[in-house]
């Protein structure tokens, strides 16, 4: 007469812890490679070009520049209240007609 002790004859328990432990030896090796290639993205590096910097300069040059040029305006200011600013009418309406040809150019 055969006694089963602790369910000894039942292979299936066994088989799931080696089908476990295997799957865990797989996560590790897997969790390895990952923290392997995270230092590999840590080493990379950039430089910048001197045409990036210099790009970079004549923006903030740009920022840095007021829109208006406030000595040119008030130049024309004074000329106006004085009468000394004299319109020239050939040269005014060279620049409208230039600038209705440029426009219909664009569209």
């Amino acid at each position: 007469m055969a006694i089963n002790i602790n369910n000894l004859s039942n292979t299936g328990q066994v088989k799931q812890k080696v089908d476990q432990q295997t799957q865990l030896k797989k996560q590790n090796a897997q969790n390895a490679t990952n923290t392997e290639q995270a230092k590999v993205a840590s080493k990379d590096s950039f430089s910048i070009t001197p045409q990036a910097k210099q790009l970079g300069d004549l923006q903030k040059k740009i920022e840095d520049s007021p829109i208006v040029d406030q000595k040119k305006v008030e130049e024309l200011k004074k000329a106006i209240t004085s009468g000394d600013y004299k319109i020239n009418p050939e040269k005014l309406a060279a620049s409208i007609a230039s600038f209705e040809f440029d426009l219909a150019e664009s569209v």
